[in-house]
């Protein structure tokens, strides 16, 4: 058997997407205006990655399901992970992940309902939980879990039409959220429409910094508020973190933490996943009580990842199902010895890959599945970007 084999993902082609982003980095045409919003290079059993065109990777694992010699993956597994490249043009939903725990109990009780799996009041599509890593590829802003409590206090200070919480916050995290999600819809439209008159107009100016809670209230009140009607995510948008991030720079999501994508590309590494419980700037579907017992109702400090090592950064949190390695290549040929069950995707250039019995030629945006530990080698003649996604070792 050849030792790797060129992988090709899908287009998930979701309202908030990107137009031009994704059909460029992987050579296609988007005749129609499709949003291109999320790439998927994995075996997830919904949406498989194909080998070289053919077979899909999901079936291909279930002939082949031990992937190297040191770590075995269930058959109900598969595989350990999911990679996405990612084009956030419009605000994704406020989102909590379940840990592994809770979407067993999640699924089991979602299944014995007789809800289905593709329904849209569905919560949890597996059985797994879905920690999270992304590497930035420009500039990308985000939520990331509750400001401290100096942070929400000087909230309330600078945004006077939120200071109607200071008192459920003197409580605790936990009362300050549940105020704001089981608030009557009536209540969060007469709080948020002053807010909304005071900021629109500097929004429109283009008097706001990305880099304040006022320019992201703004956006979502264009993107989701309509006959006066507020979403209630906006209230997130003020309690969480805003968080920056330039080119290489990364974050890591646990279960529990709050988070939302704002704006940007990147790529994307979790566990094999689509288990997603929404807080808000979204139209799908909210479910405020699961919500609540998947929440981790604590103060964060973002944990920015940025790699020491610029030709190659190590992205590797402490979870069992995935590192994301990124190399930054130039004319001279560099070795890699990788493991069977890797994906590589190719950001920028060309790149020749070749081990003792095989060669393939990546060009920009392609992707390879290795399938047998190999001694790889890497040759380019012009810069190149490469993500390689991993099992971590025993």
């Amino acid at each position: 058997m050849k030792p790797f084999f060129k992988l090709r993902g899908v287009v998930q082609h979701y309202a908030w997407g990107g137009y031009q982003f994704l059909p460029l980095v992987l050579g296609m045409n988007n005749p129609s205006g499709k949003p291109f919003a999320e790439y998927w290079l994995g075996a997830h059993p919904i949406h498989p990655s194909l080998i070289e065109g053919e077979k899909d990777l999901f079936s291909f694992l279930g002939e082949k399901p031990l992937l190297n010699s040191e770590k075995t993956i269930s058959k109900d597994e598969r595989f350990p992970f999911l990679l996405k490249v990612l084009d956030v043009r419009q605000m994704l939903s406020i989102q909590v992940h379940p840990d592994k725990k809770g979407a067993i109990k999640g699924f089991e009780k979602e299944t014995a309902k007789g809800i289905s799996i593709q329904a849209p009041e569905r919560n949890y599509k597996d059985r797994n939980h879905k920690p999270e890593l992304m590497v930035a590829l420009g500039d990308f802003y985000l939520l990331h879990g509750f400001k401290n409590e100096e942070g929400i206090r000087n909230i309330f200070q600078k945004v006077p039409e939120l200071s109607i919480l200071e008192q459920p916050f003197r409580i605790s995290y936990r009362a300050l959220y549940e105020e704001v999600m089981r608030m009557p819809q009536e209540k969060v439209d007469a709080i948020l429409l002053p807010l909304a008159e005071r900021i629109l107009p500097l929004y429109k100016e283009n008097r706001l910094s990305k880099e304040t809670e006022d320019f992201w209230a703004a956006k979502a009140v264009t993107e989701f508020c309509k006959e006066g009607r507020f979403d209630r995510g906006i209230f997130s948008i003020y309690l969480f973190n805003l968080v920056k991030l330039v080119e290489g720079q990364g974050i890591f999501q646990t279960h529990g933490l709050p988070h939302a994508y704002l704006e940007g590309q990147n790529v994307e590494i979790m566990a094999n996943s689509d288990n997603v419980l929404r807080a808000g700037l979204t139209e799908k579907h909210i479910d405020v009580e699961e919500l609540l017992l998947h929440t981790k109702f604590e103060a964060v400090n973002p944990e920015i990842m940025q790699a020491e090592d610029t030709a190659r950064k190590i992205f590797a949190p402490a979870v069992d199902e995935f590192e994301l390695h990124h190399y930054l290549l130039n004319q001279n040929p560099s070795q890699v010895n990788a493991s069977a069950g890797e994906i590589w995707w190719l950001e920028k250039g060309n790149l020749e890959i070749r081990s003792e019995a095989h060669t393939i030629q990546l060009k920009k945006g392609e992707a390879l599945y290795i399938s047998t530990p190999s001694e790889v080698h890497l040759a380019t003649g012009a810069p190149a970007s490469l993500f390689r996604a991993c099992i971590p070792p025993v």
